[in-house]
């Protein structure tokens, strides 16, 4: 799988919220870091409870992904999400810091975001 190809599946899966979709993009011993302070979900099942727990209360997501910079088996690729939360507008913004198997699949993310209420717009810069 091509990195563009694994970034549209991942916003792809999370506007839809299908924690199937999203654990496919990963290999069965990934490690899925989604805070920094916390412990990995660890291999497809991790990935999977993860997603299903996350996306439960969000609706009406729009997720932007950014250009990913690549170098070798490691990218960079910022988000910028808005949704609803338990009925309030929140946007989401972040980056994954991704690694990469020789066949394209996901073996170790990480991620950094940042929440903030109401439904903001990315700068201008944003994703390049």
């Amino acid at each position: 799988m091509r990195l563009d190809e694994w970034v549209e599946s991942y916003r792809r899966a999370w506007e839809e919220r299908d924690p199937e979709a999203a654990a496919s993009l990963f290999t069965e011993d990934a490690e899925y870091l989604d805070y920094v302070y916390g412990e990995p979900h660890r291999g497809r099942d991790g990935v999977r409870e993860y997603w299903a727990d996350a996306t439960a209360t969000q609706s009406d997501v729009r997720v932007r992904m950014g250009e990913p910079i690549a170098d070798g088996s490691r990218a960079m690729v910022e988000f910028w999400t808005n949704m609803t939360v338990e009925g309030n507008p929140t946007t989401l913004a972040g980056c994954l810091l991704l690694h990469f198997d020789e066949s394209g699949l996901c073996r170790r993310l990480r991620e950094y975001w940042f929440f903030t209420e109401g439904t903001l717009e990315p700068p201008p810069v944003w994703g390049t």
